[in-house]
């Protein structure tokens, strides 16, 4: 005698094995699309595309997509490393070399839907250190993201995400940017702080003020003054070498996705950000068409676009305390535009100062805010 569980199971099976209908086709293609959309990562719709004929003819007509990069490989050398074929090579095997390699590379290709890092070429140093690969078929097969993104025909918004931040910094450290680029950078605003308490009991607080043998709390007075002392001990150094750093990060990110936007013209915005947030490269309409009409200048060093002769504001804090307890010390503000342009964004001031008081969410909205109100200093950077 069959349980009554059992029973219950055929009684559910059977119907629709009789009926030879699957109900899941009553459900309409725009509501499957939304789905896909509302999923957006690029690696699970690769899945979902290999689950039927259906989803794979729907997938490619996706509108928003997600791709979380998981290692960046540099260059050629490094893609041999992470196929284990790299080392010395005796002289007259060359040809037995380049067959082996042909026949793991071969062998591989069918197993593409696993879970493969993403090569990104160009991606930076720091990145191709750092960004680690996955196990079994992600330790093999790496894809640049045009090759994952390929076969997506009517993309409107694409973000990336890289594995690491490209900027290293120490613990404590406050560092953020974000980026607009055309053909070259239009805009860019920088946020950062020596070190950042967050919502510390006021006792608590104090003595790490006190304990901070280097904190910038105690340089000079609150009227919005840079000290003479931030000249000397290295302060102002410091912010040179954040600002020179997150707009080389900017530029490389930029130059990866040269073949992403000339391959997909439905691109209407772009952000290619990190596993970290420490900054964000964006996008939009007018960039990116302005991305295809003008010429891209590389820089001569590296895989990265050129950075234009720029303008900088830079406006200052020893302390800044937020609403929320966040405490910053050395918190500093640095807004960015090429020589010659009049506002950046949209060429207008106002369009600049609210793409400045956008940039960052949560308490760093209101160091933003509370920075614009400073003195300005102003300092010129020469393109590289």
């Amino acid at each position: 005698m069959q349980s009554r569980h059992r029973v219950f199971a055929e009684d559910l099976l059977l119907p629709r094995e009789a009926e030879g209908e699957d109900h899941f086709d009553r459900v309409p293609d725009s509501l499957v699309l939304l789905i896909f959309n509302r999923l957006a990562d690029a690696r699970s719709l690769g899945r979902c595309s290999a689950v039927s004929k259906r989803f794979n003819s729907l997938v490619p007509l996706v509108d928003d997509a997600c791709l979380r990069i998981d290692r960046v490989i540099t260059d050629a050398a490094d893609a041999d490393d992470a196929l284990g074929l790299a080392g010395p090579r005796p002289a007259g095997r060359g040809v037995l070399s380049h067959l082996l390699k042909a026949m793991l590379l071969a062998v591989l290709k069918p197993f593409g839907h696993c879970d493969a890092g993403v090569r990104g070429g160009g991606g930076g140093e720091r990145a191709g250190k750092h960004g680690g690969g996955g196990g079994g078929c992600g330790a093999q097969q790496h894809h640049s993201p045009a090759q994952v993104l390929k076969n997506f025909s009517s993309i409107r918004n694409l973000r990336m995400e890289l594995p690491v931040s490209d900027v290293g910094t120490d613990d404590g450290v406050l560092l953020r940017w974000k980026a607009v680029f055309g053909s070259t950078l239009q805009s860019c605003v920088i946020l950062g702080g020596t070190r950042v308490d967050r919502a510390a009991a006021p006792a608590a607080a104090a003595a790490t003020a006190t304990a901070a043998g280097d904190s910038e709390a105690s340089q000079g007075d609150d009227t919005g003054s840079i000290p003479e002392s931030f000249y000397t001990n290295g302060g102002l150094k410091l912010r040179v070498v954040w600002t020179i750093s997150s707009l080389i990060a900017a530029a490389t990110r930029h130059y990866l996705l040269r073949e992403i936007v000339k391959e997909h013209p439905t691109l209407e915005r772009v952000a290619l950000t990190d596993a970290h947030g420490q900054g964000t490269l964006s996008m939009g309409r007018d960039q990116i068409r302005e991305f295809r009409d003008k010429p891209l200048a590389a820089a001569a060093a590296a895989n990265r676009t050129q950075v234009p002769a720029c303008n900088m504001k830079l406006r200052y804090a020893p302390m800044l305390e937020l609403s929320d307890g966040t405490r910053i010390q050395g918190a500093t503000l640095v807004v960015i535009k090429p020589v010659g342009e009049a506002g950046g964004i949209g060429g207008g001031r106002k369009e600049l100062d609210e793409f400045v008081a956008d940039a960052f969410d949560g308490p760093y909205r209101e160091a933003v805010s509370a920075l614009s109100k400073r003195r300005t200093y102003l300092l010129e950077m020469n393109g590289f």
